[in-house]
């Protein structure tokens, strides 16, 4: 995998606040991207015990396949593309809650699609054990600019 220094996720993502949700990128590869996080960094999500809810994951997964379209598109000389989460599919979820502060590892492996609807493979592991705690296909909608995008939302 890459070892290379990635920029901030904040530069990837289109999110801001409490809805940025990933910390860094850990390792991008053509086919696949993973990013870290720590459950309860956005306190948006959080149960009042720190905890956070697993299908919080589907939003990790999205935002770590949305980071890996990010880094493909710039090392194609492109520029950002706005996406859409349209839903996942068989998406298991093997554990209630993410622990208060656990560290975990986000995966998005790139299935079919380069715009229009464009899939994933997604996992989410702890980073202290390996386990797997959530798993699925994250589905989007990739549009082609900003200006495609915008409408859609008018």
């Amino acid at each position: 995998m890459s070892a290379e220094p990635f920029p901030p996720i904040s530069d990837l993502v289109p999110h801001a606040g409490g809805m940025l949700l990933l910390d860094r990128v850990l390792a991008h590869e053509s086919t696949h991207t993973v990013c870290a996080t720590s459950a309860g960094r956005s306190p948006l999500f959080a149960n009042s015990d720190g905890s956070v809810p697993s299908w919080v994951g589907i939003e990790y997964m999205a935002q770590c396949a949305a980071v890996h379209g990010e880094l493909a598109n710039r090392s194609r000389g492109g520029g950002p593309r706005p996406g859409l989460l349209l839903g996942s599919r068989r998406l298991a979820i093997h554990r209630e809650a993410f622990a208060p502060g656990e560290s975990l590892e986000v995966t998005a492996r790139h299935h079919m699609g380069e715009s229009g609807l464009v899939a994933f493979d997604c996992s989410i592991r702890s980073a202290s054990s390996a386990e797997t705690l959530v798993e699925g296909r994250v589905n989007l909608y990739l549009f082609g600019d900003w200006s495609e995008f915008g409408e859609v939302c008018e």
